[in-house]
């Protein structure tokens, strides 16, 4: 009964964590534009956190310095599952303007694995929230996924 109250209740109110993994910050003047009334990403429950740990979505705008990789890593890693990845603007897409520049890694996915990608530089608000939604989609898929796997370890341990 409250397992299915929990799941409920997390479905219901996702937490986003932004990363900048080095942008020019365009991308995270957009991010924040969502976030306020005119757009109001908050209607579908969202809130933006300061902690990995406490969130479903990472958010990532910016290409992926070397220095940013391992920050990047550990704030995945941090973050519990399951967990949703969205990369915001062409820069970690593809490492946009910045991609033949030797301190610049060639794409968020190759660190990480990244379930939307919002492309644009920098992407308007309204397809910023449009990604989000669809990570919304996949996140309650993966949190399916887990509980079909949780359901049938009960069943075997019994």
């Amino acid at each position: 009964m409250f397992k299915k109250l929990i799941e409920q209740c997390q479905s219901k109110s996702p937490w986003l964590f932004h990363l900048n993994s080095g942008a020019c910050n365009g991308c995270d003047i957009e991010i924040i534009a969502s976030l306020t009334p005119l757009y109001d990403v908050e209607r579908f429950g969202i809130l933006e956190k300061g902690s990995p740990r406490h969130a479903d979505i990472i958010v990532v705008s910016g290409p992926v310095t070397r220095h940013s990789s391992s920050r990047l890593k550990r704030v995945f890693d941090q973050t519990p599952d399951p967990k949703v990845v969205v990369a915001i603007g062409s820069c970690p897409i593809t490492g946009g303007i910045f991609k033949d520049s030797h301190t610049i890694l060639p794409g968020l996915d190759n660190i990480v694995p990244v379930d939307c990608y919002v492309p644009g530089c920098a992407p308007k608000p309204e397809a910023i929230i449009m990604g989000t939604v669809k990570a919304l989609e996949k996140l309650k898929e993966k949190r399916e996924k887990m509980n079909e796997s949780s359901n049938s370890d009960e069943v075997k341990e019994e």
